[in-house]
């Protein structure tokens, strides 16, 4: 049987888990599991079911918008997410996006990896798969953009990962992929943004560090967050320490994102997110 998930984010009423079931029973589907959450503060209803069955995608939509005219409401199939990554010289995030890729623990399918840097063209070709250097040198930031774009689309992937791409992207290019670029942050956001925030936090003298994965808008690294962790550290490092350190953090942190997003178990609201 096929299988299916049900995300709907609309005004809070009475009844609506009710009005959502009984159109699924109507249409003789089995629901497999559900959460909902509702937002008192701003009056919103979120839910999430995963469902099983004949599904008739049309119907089941009109169905439901007719009884919850204002949702948003979003029906996909179970399947793995196609993704093109970005990359600039850093390893241990694409690194361990491959190992999980081979493996099939991603829940996706890497198109493509492209980067502004070659060095990482042997690491990405010995999994197989395709890799597109695209040099910044010489160029305006608008015309490398126009390229790394073109080749996303040929590919027209359902996200954009940037592993460790260490370059600002421009509003230009984030039209039309919005909450669909997720990026791993290197540090505890919204604490130390920009560059270095390694040696900032050494400078501070913290006790934890960590790292922060969001999708990406046009404010740079606020884009609403998916998932943090932390890590304990203490005086005796260097700030090469907290960065080694930090490194692994990052890569756990950005799977950890990507499994939430390619199960479809995040709704964006406002700049922050729901997880069901």
């Amino acid at each position: 049987m096929d299988k299916w998930t049900l995300l709907i984010d609309t005004v809070d009423q009475k009844g609506l888990i009710h009005k959502v079931s009984g159109v699924l029973f109507n249409d003789n589907l089995n629901v497999i599991k559900t959460n909902e959450f509702v937002d008192h503060d701003n009056n919103r209803f979120f839910m999430r079911s995963e469902i099983e069955g004949d599904v008739h995608e049309d119907k089941i939509l009109d169905e439901l918008k007719e009884i919850i005219p204002n949702a948003t409401v979003k029906l996909t199939p179970v399947k793995k997410k196609e993704i093109v990554v970005l990359v600039t010289k850093e390893s241990h995030a694409i690194g361990d996006m491959l190992i999980k890729h081979e493996f099939g623990e991603l829940n996706a399918t890497i198109k493509a990896v492209i980067g502004n840097h070659d060095v990482l063209q042997p690491l990405v070709e010995k999994f197989n798969l395709p890799f597109h250097y695209i040099t910044h040198e010489g160029k305006s930031r608008e015309d490398h953009e126009k390229e790394i774009r073109e080749v996303i689309d040929s590919y027209n992937p359902e996200y954009v990962v940037l592993a460790k791409y260490m370059r600002i992207l421009t509003p230009k290019f984030i039209e039309n992929l919005e909450n669909k670029i997720i990026n791993i942050h290197h540090s505890f956001l919204p604490a130390f943004i920009g560059a270095n925030p390694y040696k900032q936090a050494y400078e501070r003298g913290v006790k934890i560090i960590g790292a922060t994965s969001h999708f990406v808008n046009n404010d740079l690294d606020e884009g609403p967050i998916i998932y943090q962790s932390i890590t304990p550290v203490d005086h005796t490092y260097s700030w090469q320490d907290m960065m080694s350190k930090g490194k692994d953090v990052e890569k756990n942190v950005l799977t950890s994102a990507l499994k939430l997003v390619f199960n479809d178990q995040v709704f964006v609201h406002g700049n922050k997110t729901i997880i069901l």
